[in-house]
Protein backbone atom coordinates (compact mmCIF):
# COMPACT_ATOMS: atom_id res chain seq x y z
CA UNK A 1 0.00 0.00 0.00
CA UNK A 2 1.23 3.32 -0.38
CA UNK A 3 0.29 4.66 2.75
CA UNK A 4 3.59 3.96 4.34
CA UNK A 5 5.27 5.43 1.80
CA UNK A 6 2.92 8.72 1.65
CA UNK A 7 3.64 8.75 5.82
CA UNK A 8 7.20 8.93 5.48
CA UNK A 9 7.42 11.70 2.96
CA UNK A 10 4.97 13.56 4.95
CA UNK A 11 6.93 13.17 8.25
CA UNK A 12 9.82 13.83 6.39
CA UNK A 13 8.90 17.07 5.31
CA UNK A 14 7.64 18.02 8.04
CA UNK A 15 11.32 17.79 10.10
CA UNK A 16 12.49 19.84 6.79
CA UNK A 17 14.46 17.00 6.00
CA UNK A 18 15.26 15.78 2.21
CA UNK A 19 15.43 12.63 0.60
CA UNK A 20 19.71 13.23 -0.04
CA UNK A 21 19.98 13.68 4.05
CA UNK A 22 17.63 10.17 4.61
CA UNK A 23 19.18 7.93 1.79
CA UNK A 24 22.99 9.56 3.59
CA UNK A 25 21.52 8.70 7.17
CA UNK A 26 20.41 4.78 5.74
CA UNK A 27 23.47 4.46 3.71
CA UNK A 28 21.94 4.11 -0.33
CA UNK A 29 21.12 5.88 -2.82
CA UNK A 30 18.86 8.29 -3.17
CA UNK A 31 17.05 6.62 -5.58
CA UNK A 32 16.62 4.14 -3.09
CA UNK A 33 14.93 6.20 -0.88
CA UNK A 34 12.81 7.43 -3.42
CA UNK A 35 11.66 4.38 -4.28
CA UNK A 36 10.68 3.63 -0.54
CA UNK A 37 8.46 7.15 -0.56
CA UNK A 38 7.00 6.03 -4.12
CA UNK A 39 5.94 2.01 -2.34
CA UNK A 40 8.01 0.93 -5.76
CA UNK A 41 9.74 -1.23 -2.74
CA UNK A 42 8.17 -3.12 0.59
CA UNK A 43 8.93 -1.73 3.48
CA UNK A 44 10.35 -4.48 6.18
CA UNK A 45 11.10 -4.14 9.69
CA UNK A 46 14.71 -3.18 9.04
CA UNK A 47 13.47 -0.13 6.93
CA UNK A 48 11.30 0.82 9.12
CA UNK A 49 13.38 1.16 12.29
CA UNK A 50 15.92 3.27 10.35
CA UNK A 51 13.67 6.01 8.84
CA UNK A 52 11.97 5.99 12.55
CA UNK A 53 15.05 6.39 13.96
CA UNK A 54 16.10 9.10 11.84
CA UNK A 55 12.70 11.04 11.85
CA UNK A 56 12.96 10.09 15.87
CA UNK A 57 9.47 8.48 15.53
CA UNK A 58 7.96 5.43 16.60
CA UNK A 59 7.49 2.69 13.42
CA UNK A 60 3.85 2.80 14.45
CA UNK A 61 4.06 6.51 13.49
CA UNK A 62 5.12 5.81 9.88
CA UNK A 63 3.15 3.03 9.63
CA UNK A 64 0.49 1.27 11.95
CA UNK A 65 -0.14 -2.71 11.96
CA UNK A 66 -3.39 -2.35 10.34
CA UNK A 67 -2.09 -0.45 7.28
CA UNK A 68 0.23 -3.61 7.32
CA UNK A 69 3.38 -1.89 4.93
CA UNK A 70 1.88 -3.47 1.71
CA UNK A 71 1.96 -7.15 3.27
CA UNK A 72 -0.90 -9.11 4.34
CA UNK A 73 1.24 -11.29 7.05
CA UNK A 74 3.24 -8.07 8.65
CA UNK A 75 0.46 -7.86 11.38
CA UNK A 76 1.34 -11.53 11.85
CA UNK A 77 5.09 -11.39 11.83
CA UNK A 78 5.05 -8.91 13.99
CA UNK A 79 2.99 -10.35 16.42
CA UNK A 80 5.57 -13.46 16.31
CA UNK A 81 8.39 -11.51 16.75
CA UNK A 82 7.03 -9.74 19.89
CA UNK A 83 5.84 -12.79 21.31
CA UNK A 84 9.62 -14.46 20.71
CA UNK A 85 11.10 -11.59 22.06
CA UNK A 86 8.91 -12.31 25.74
CA UNK A 87 9.14 -15.94 25.57
CA UNK A 88 12.98 -15.05 25.21
CA UNK A 89 13.25 -12.33 28.13
CA UNK A 90 14.59 -10.25 25.29
CA UNK A 91 13.74 -6.43 26.03
CA UNK A 92 11.31 -4.95 23.96
CA UNK A 93 12.08 -1.28 22.99
CA UNK A 94 8.63 0.76 24.49
CA UNK A 95 8.55 2.76 20.63
CA UNK A 96 7.98 -0.84 19.46
CA UNK A 97 5.16 -1.57 21.50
Amino acid sequence: MKICGQNIRKIRRSKDFTQEYMAFEMGISQKAYSDIENSKVKINLDILNKISGILDIKPSDICSISHKCGTNDFEDKYHDLVEYMKKNNIAIPKEYL
